[in-house]
């Protein structure tokens, strides 16, 4: 799965590392905004996102929405860190998603609050409308995923899950970029993600574990990664369209 974007950013975000760790952008301060990083570097603002979030990933960076990012160390942390996508293993990647993410969904089932709710309606609303837009279909299928997460109200979900699902980043925008070129994948996809959300709005944490589990399950199915595990009940009647799909 390495790919010409995994290359840029592997790329990017070592140019910034090196001006981080040579003072150039010390502590403390401000890197540029992501479309003069962009511009830069003449990468997209994919990459740049990819950049950022990897380099936040390693404890050097804060990143804030609508802040921008502030250096917060010069040296790279070595806690857990997912592995470059070409030596990282699906199966055990979407296990843990699957353990953790079915979870927060649960939680989230049994914690949300009005905002959280608007927040993701919203997100499904937009995403219904981007179906067969792969770059489009991708930021709002990984905020939908993120804003599971916030509505645990547990900063340690939210902040684990945002990490996993940019590092996932590159594996929806496969699926998404396949999918749209078959007829019906990506509105079996968006009942997924509706199962998930009509169960967080019930506030039935068991069934919003269970749909979640089942549309992670779906995905990796969809990918054609193999999963250690039974399939859930049902998670098995969209993928037999094909193969190929989206997280």
């Amino acid at each position: 799965m390495t790919t010409r974007n995994m290359t840029l950013t592997d790329q990017v975000a070592q140019q910034v590392i090196d001006e981080i760790q040579r003072g150039v952008f010390p502590v403390g301060s401000k890197l540029p905004a992501g479309k003069a990083l962009a511009a830069r570097f003449g990468v997209s603002a994919a990459v740049i996102r990819e950049v950022t979030e990897r380099l936040r990933a390693k404890g050097l960076i804060d990143s804030r929405q609508g802040a921008g990012c502030t250096v917060k160390s010069n040296t790279e942390a070595s806690g857990f860190l997912i592995p470059g996508s070409a030596d990282a293993n699906l199966t055990q990647m979407f296990e843990l998603r699957m353990d953790l993410e079915g979870a927060a969904a649960a939680h989230a089932a049994a914690r949300r609050d009005d905002a959280d709710v608007a927040t993701l309606r919203g997100l499904l609303d937009r995403l219904e409308g981007n179906l067969y837009d792969p770059e489009r279909g991708v930021e709002l299928d990984v905020a939908f995923h993120v804003a599971v997460a916030q509505a645990t109200h547990n900063r340690y979900y939210a902040d684990l899950l945002h990490y996993l699902n940019q590092q996932f980043r590159l594996c929806i925008q496969i699926a998404r970029a396949n999918s749209a070129q078959h007829h019906h994948l990506p509105e079996d996809v968006h009942l997924e993600h509706v199962r998930v959300l009509d169960a967080i709005l019930a506030g039935d944490p068991p069934t919003a574990r269970r749909a979640m589990t089942r549309h992670l399950e779906c995905a990796a199915r969809r990918l054609g990664v193999p999963l250690d595990r039974a399939p859930s009940a049902g998670a098995t009647a969209a993928t037999h369209r094909n193969r190929e799909g989206n997280s």
